[in-house]
């Protein structure tokens, strides 16, 4: 026999096909409940349908207080039909009270024994018994498939495949992992008003390979997310979103003209901050922000660092208003994000469905977890303190840019009802828009204005880095491009894994020099330089006075 051609060469040729083909679902084998119970309802069907009893084949049966239910299968010289559904009875007594069927009659049948194997597989074979089995064709005909079961751990992937047991062409699938949807604000939305929309499975199989609900016994229906990163809760742990449909659906709209605390509007603000932080997670990952790299997982899969430390996110929290806030603990103990209601506008706003206040919150726990060595001890000064901020509000227009040209960003508008935002400026490579600079650090001690100031200068690289190398889309799940917004946020994790315990403006600018020649061999030394010096931030810059030099050669 020849080797089936190409099979399931990849995932990804699978999912292509999973569109265009049509499934068979998953049947697994049942306990008969009786060798007469076999007999008899294969004899009604296949009188019923007026077809040869040795075509129809017993798949399973069980008891439902006085009624038995059968499920039986279309066969053909020996080899069993998949279908949707099966053919299927149920007694009571003696009397059957429902029936139903859908056998076919095939127009043309494919020979009954295979012309092609099994033996050579491009796919994870997890070892279940294969079959071959008839499958009937949207054309009429009947071909003969071999089925099998390909598994991938490591993808979080599981398919039944139906292979044409004469051609070698893959015909058909099975997908039988569930795909988890919620109705959210993609996460380079920055607000309600840019409008909620239902997402299927968003979580990143190399950060979160498990999904999202995954806990060491299994997967959970809540927004419980022991694996990744946190649990989303108003008022106690215990107050969850549970799935609005089977198969960890999440679909709550938003009712923007009710108060944030009706049970709907609740249920839509927790679904939104748990996708947003765990997209955060995964994108995180995948810049270096790992279990060996301190970051928040309750099961790190051995791969280093302590687990047991999921993020608590606590959506509508009663401690206060108008406000955010994230504590980071060390290396495993959990972290806390609180998201407050906004009392600005009638009736209130919810800073859950503002994304750019949860990356920022969720951004403070990555820099205080990677500065430092997990320790969360290394930005305590007032100036580290500061840079934090910057930090969490670059990190929030990163995820948020959409496009290469490079625009204006303004943090927060739609809670606080004013298109300024919560901040003195915009962050600009206009001077005139945004004229902060290094010497508006001196006499500074309010963290948020220093923070202001510096991801103003962090927004300086970036603008250049996009301008020179472009803009990539795929940023967020693929970090290998050599677009400028990949280079920035490479740089922006690198950064704060070698910087110095409570850093300052030239020790955060060296960490980001020193970083690209690290991963770059010092290709955007001179561009990073003048990116820094143009805020002031030069090679001579000390002591808050602004110097605007760059190093000899740029």
């Amino acid at each position: 026999m020849a080797p089936i051609r190409g099979l399931l060469s990849s995932v990804i040729v699978a999912l292509a096909l999973a569109s265009q083909v049509n499934r068979c679902p998953f049947s697994g084998r049942l306990a008969p409940l009786d060798p007469q119970q076999e007999v008899g309802s294969g004899s009604f069907i296949a009188g019923r349908l007026g077809v040869d009893s040795a075509n129809v084949q017993w798949r399973s049966g069980y008891q439902s207080g006085s009624e038995k239910r059968a499920y039986v299968r279309q066969a053909l010289q020996r080899h069993s039909f998949c279908e949707t559904p099966s053919p299927n009875v149920a007694f009571k007594g003696e009397s059957a009270v429902t029936f139903g069927s859908s056998f076919v009659k095939p127009k043309k049948i494919a020979a009954t024994t295979p012309t092609v194997s099994v033996e050579s597989l491009n796919g994870k074979y997890n070892g279940h018994p294969t079959t071959v089995e008839y499958l009937a064709r949207p054309d009429g005909t009947a071909a003969l498939t071999h089925v099998i079961q390909i598994q991938n751990a490591d993808e979080n992937t599981w398919y039944e495949a139906f292979v044409d047991a004469h051609s070698g062409e893959l015909l058909s699938i099975t997908d039988f992992s569930a795909e988890a949807a919620y109705r959210v604000l993609p996460i380079q939305k920055q607000d309600l008003p840019e409008g909620l929309e239902l997402l299927t499975n968003p979580h990143d199989t190399v950060a979160s390979p498990q999904g999202w609900h995954y806990t060491s016994t299994g997967t959970t229906d809540d927004h419980r997310v022991p694996a990744t990163t946190f649990i989303a809760y108003k008022g106690t742990t215990s107050s969850l979103t549970s799935q609005s449909a089977t198969g960890q659906v999440f679909d709550y709209t938003y009712d923007t003209s009710a108060a944030p605390s009706t049970t709907l509007n609740v249920n839509a603000a927790r679904t939104n901050a748990f996708y947003v932080i765990n997209k955060l997670h995964d994108i995180a990952y995948r810049y270096g922000f790992t279990e060996a790299a301190f970051n928040f997982q309750n099961d790190n899969f051995g791969k280093g660092g302590s687990g047991n430390d999921r993020v608590l996110m606590s959506v509508q929290d009663s401690s206060g208003t108008n406000n955010a806030n994230f504590a980071t603990p060390p290396d495993g103990q959990s972290g806390t994000c609180r998201m407050y209601i906004w009392t600005l506008t009638t009736p209130n706003r919810d800073g859950s469905l503002n994304n750019d206040i949860i990356v920022h919150e969720m951004t403070h726990g990555i820099t205080n977890r990677l500065t430092g060595g997990g320790t969360a001890r290394c930005l305590q000064t007032t100036e580290s303190r500061g840079m934090g901020e910057g930090w969490s509000d670059a990190l929030a227009e990163w995820t948020e840019q959409k496009s290469a040209d490079i625009k204006d960003f303004v943090l927060a508008p739609y809670v606080t009802n004013n298109v300024k935002g919560i901040r003195a400026y915009p962050y600009s490579t206009s001077a005139t828009t945004n004229p902060l600079r290094y010497s508006n650090v001196r006499g500074n001690t309010a963290v948020h204005s220093i923070g202001t100031i510096w991801a103003n200068v962090l927004h300086q690289v970036y603008a250049a880095l996009v301008a020179q190398y472009g803009w990539s889309p795929a940023a967020f799940t693929n970090p290998s491009g050599a677009e400028g917004n990949i280079v920035f946020a490479h740089l922006f994790f690198d950064s704060l894994a070698i910087q110095p315990c409570n850093p300052t403006f030239t020790t955060g600018r060296d960490a980001w020099i020193q970083a690209d020649a690290n991963r770059y061999g010092g290709a955007n030394r001179c561009l990073i330089w003048k990116a820094f010096a143009s805020r002031g931030v030069g090679v001579n810059a000390a002591n808050y006075v602004d110097n605007f030099d760059v190093p000899a050669g740029c």
